[in-house]
């Protein structure tokens, strides 16, 4: 992705100024929201280290295959809610649309962010039942 394209996430900012910071500069999510928009962006790019270090050690998979991911066209990010429970815990809620053979599908999901040492981590979330194909 070049720096002066639109970021994946959908925050109308430039990739380089927004989740391109996180991934290619190593800075840190300042808020749960930042994080799980930059999570969007590195399935979006195919970013398996980025997704592996950012997810909470007690819950984070020993390996991520995204390879599975390569007939995956991701259409948008819409992010619900952002609700910081305490100083070290909050909760984003989200609706991702993306197609699969060219069928349409949205996951929706409400994910729990942990932060440890300054730095917010995904930790696990519930999808909604209603996610399915459109």
């Amino acid at each position: 992705m070049k720096a002066g394209d639109a970021c994946p996430c959908g925050s109308g900012r430039r990739y380089a100024e927004c989740c391109g910071r996180l991934h290619e500069k190593g800075e840190n999510a300042p808020t749960a929201e930042a994080l799980m928009r930059s999570r969007y962006s590195a399935f979006v790019l195919g970013l398996a280290d980025y997704l592996l270090a950012t997810w909470h050690a007690s819950t984070r998979p020993a390996e991520l295959d995204l390879s599975d991911e390569t007939g995956t066209k991701w259409l948008g990010l819409d992010v619900k809610r952002h609700q910081q429970q305490d100083a070290q815990h909050a909760i984003v809620e989200f609706v991702a649309r993306y197609r699969v053979a060219g069928r349409g599908h949205r996951l929706h999901e409400t994910s729990r962010f942990v932060r440890e040492d300054g730095r917010w981590f995904y930790l696990d979330g519930d999808i909604d039942p209603g996610s399915s194909a459109a």
